[in-house]
């Protein structure tokens, strides 16, 4: 998807909350769409003041909301009170591996566990909306240490 319609997009999500198209609430989707990282709103919050844009955490928590809420974004509940986000967009389905000592995530696909996933539910009569799969591990760097 091109960069200028998902911008409008965007406009058009947060006009749809009864809220004011600005200039940082665009800064933050801009900063979502380049970078492809996992990261909280403090790392956010820091690489946007990096590049001379001053927002408030409060903003940037407001409008990450309304990304995940209209589909710009995801939030990933890693544990301990933490969440960190990523951007969904023109992103293929994916799950994650969570180290619980130094946080790294890494992302992974298996087509086994969505052939199973998909049996599952299946079996049960159920239809499958989406999933969110996280394993949480001791990756291989804090392993060795």
């Amino acid at each position: 998807m091109n960069r200028n319609k998902i911008i409008n997009e965007f406009k058009d999500a947060i006009r749809s909350e009864n809220l004011k198209v600005t200039a940082q609430r665009l800064h933050i989707l801009q900063n979502l769409m380049d970078n492809p990282n996992h990261r909280e709103c403090e790392e956010i919050f820091q690489d946007l003041l990096q590049k001379g844009t001053i927002v408030s955490r409060a903003t940037i928590y407001r409008t990450l909301d309304l990304a995940v809420k209209h589909g710009f974004a995801r939030k990933m509940d890693i544990g301990e009170g933490k969440a960190r986000y990523e951007n969904r967009i023109n992103e293929t389905h994916h799950d994650h591996m969570v180290c619980t000592q130094c946080g790294k995530i890494t992302e992974f696909v298996n087509n086994d566990i969505e052939r199973i996933q998909r049996e599952i539910c299946s079996a049960k009569n159920y239809q499958l909306i989406k999933h969110s799969h996280q394993l949480f591990v001791i990756c291989n760097e804090c392993q060795s240490n």
